[in-house]
């Protein structure tokens, strides 16, 4: 009985961000697939996007690999028109992708920066989340939408992460208040808010650096009691428990999956003193 509560077999998830070469969106992907479901894969990366369909099909699943810029009203309604053509059903969205401005204090920071970043870390979300919800109250089958946010849209990180916190925040909003408006109709929205992640595009690429790499891992590392930085893996299991019927009676939750961050008071420790 708990195996099936997991199970995805039959459903169609869309997962924005699920190119081999990004992180949580891949992971997640992949995941959904080992439990049964066909993948819409969803990025403007097209080869990375093209290995994840390879590996969805690997796995004896369906996969449908689309180019879409989710900051693009026209893109998103083209992939959802092709979901509706290729399957006829949408079960599961996820959304993943974010866009990360220079780091800049801000004062400085550009329009052009902080727009950018909105529309695909916050805008990008409610067009994709417009289409599914359509879709799922057609159907009359409900659904399932899972937002991945960040420990940066409930607190402030300061060092330049402005614009970024605040669409996050938005984010946080949007679960909360898609779960209020949409719980009879039977569709579950949710959120997942990761700490810092070992993504290629992103961690890795800092925590490699040979002048401050190291220094910026002991950094992060100082805000998660668990100990060590998350891995894109790491998500699958939330994600699945949010998204199956193992979460039936779960909506407007905003979980974090930080290795301990946001339990840790600003002025405490994981550590103890050695004097």
């Amino acid at each position: 009985m708990s195996e099936k509560l997991f199970d995805l077999t039959g459903k169609v998830a869309v997962v924005t961000g699920a190119s081999a070469n990004g992180g949580i969106g891949h992971a997640i992907a992949i995941g959904f697939a080992q439990s049964g479901a066909n993948i819409v894969v969803a990025d403007i990366d097209d080869e990375g996007a093209q290995v994840t369909g390879q590996q969805v099909e690997a796995l004896m699943r369906k996969a449908l690999v689309v180019h879409c810029d989710i900051s693009s009203e026209p893109e998103v309604e083209t992939l959802f028109s092709l979901v509706d053509r290729a399957f006829g059903q949408l079960d599961i969205l996820v959304n993943v992708p974010f866009a990360f401005p220079p780091r800049v204090q801000p004062h400085d920071l550009s329009l052009e920066a902080w727009d950018r970043t909105l529309s695909v870390s916050l805008t990008g979300y409610f067009l994709c989340a417009r289409q599914a919800l359509r879709r799922m109250l057609a159907q009359g089958t409900g659904g399932a939408i899972l937002n991945i946010g960040s420990i940066a849209g409930v607190s402030a990180l300061g060092r330049g992460n402005f614009p970024y916190s605040v669409a996050k925040g938005g984010v946080s909003q949007m679960t909360k208040e898609l779960a209020l408006e949409y719980a009879r109709q039977g569709v579950r929205v949710n959120a997942i808010l990761p700490a810092q992640v070992m993504t290629p595009g992103f961690t890795k690429t800092m925590l490699t650096d040979p002048h401050y790499g190291e220094e910026m891992r002991q950094r992060f590392l100082t805000g998660i009691p668990l100990g060590r930085l998350l891995n894109p893996e790491d998500f699958v299991g939330p994600a699945l428990l949010l998204c199956s019927d193992a979460g039936a009676a779960i909506t407007g939750v905003l979980l974090p999956v930080d290795g301990g961050n946001l339990a840790m008071n600003a002025g405490g420790s994981h550590t103890w003193t050695t004097d």
